[in-house]
């Protein structure tokens, strides 16, 4: 059975239609990301999903039930982490805690909610006291209390700190591993390649892109950057320069390893160094790069990747 279905899902505010015939399948167990710019109805899906809201048109399914009819069995099901949660500032993270536990059917013990989340010695803590990064991470430990056969997780690691976001990578990779399907939103692009295996770029309401991740990246171009040296024009390479940053250029290639090794071959027949020498293949970022400059060519949508 697919976890997460949703075919042809339309929704509107008003004379604004926010989701234009929106269709993806996450299997279970799997970490889905849901990407794109603000406004691009990414909020809007994951709201559906959960419940808070009915479709217009098309069909939602989560766990083979419908969360607009079938909201009370739906929600004992999931977890839902989102952007922005209402909590009592005077309060303490464990009272916190055990004022959810009360609300959820066999819920995990506080201490293994708080150790899951890192907040174990943040433990007597009042909430107003927390940074930004540890009510997220307060966030995800209340998410997670009833052990959710699907997560949702709206920019899970916003305000994190570095060792924060790391840590909270390995909490969402180990609820994977234990077959917690996990539908993932965020702006951190590294977090989403890191984490997902599957995705889909949102644009004004459709699907742009989507796939397998690491399928949809290779068919992407990779990149080669070097520092021009001064006695050579771009027209005298050997691989076709995409742009000139300064000094800089930047070649958009199929097989970066060759087109390196290609150049480094033609610079050593003529005793030139090709100063910092950067090869990678494609990634999120350019992925997001190459849709928004087809955008802004003209073109009413990105284009289908």
């Amino acid at each position: 059975m697919t976890a997460i279905q949703v075919n042809g899902l339309r929704k509107s505010y008003g004379d604004f239609l926010a989701v234009k015939d929106v269709s993806f399948d996450v299997s279970p167990g799997e970490i889905f990301a849901l990407l794109g710019r603000n406004g691009a109805g990414k909020t809007t899906t994951m709201e559906v999903l959960a419940g808070f809201q009915a479709p217009d048109e098309g069909t939602v399914r989560v766990l083979g039930l419908d969360p607009a009819r079938d909201r009370a069995k739906v929600r004992a099901r999931i977890g839902i982490m989102l952007q922005e949660a209402g909590f009592f500032p005077d309060l303490t993270v464990a009272q916190t805690v055990d004022a959810w536990r009360d609300f959820v059917a066999a819920a995990r013990p506080r201490a293994e909610a708080l150790e899951l989340a890192g907040l174990v010695a943040k433990a007597a803590t009042k909430v107003r006291q927390l940074s930004g990064g540890e009510k997220r991470r307060l966030d995800l430990a209340l998410a997670v209390l009833s052990r959710p056969d699907v997560l949702f997780l709206d920019e899970p690691t916003t305000g994190m700190d570095v060792e924060g976001r790391k840590n909270t990578w390995e909490v969402i990779r180990g609820l994977a591993r234990q077959g917690t399907t996990i539908l993932l939103t965020t702006h951190y692009l590294e977090e989403a390649q890191r984490l997902a295996s599957s995705m889909a770029i949102m644009d004004r309401g459709v699907i742009v892109a989507s796939g397998g991740m690491a399928e949809t990246l290779a068919a992407q171009t990779g990149r080669v950057a070097f520092e021009l040296p001064s006695v050579v024009t771009p027209e005298e390479l050997p691989v076709p320069v995409a742009t000139l940053e300064g000094r800089t250029a930047i070649c958009r290639v199929a097989d970066p390893d060759l087109a390196a090794q290609t150049l480094l071959s033609w610079a050593g027949e003529r005793g030139l160094r090709l100063r910092g020498l950067e090869v990678r293949t494609a990634t999120l970022e350019d992925l997001f790069l190459d849709l928004a400059a087809s955008s802004a060519t003209g073109q009413e949508e990105f284009g289908h990747v």
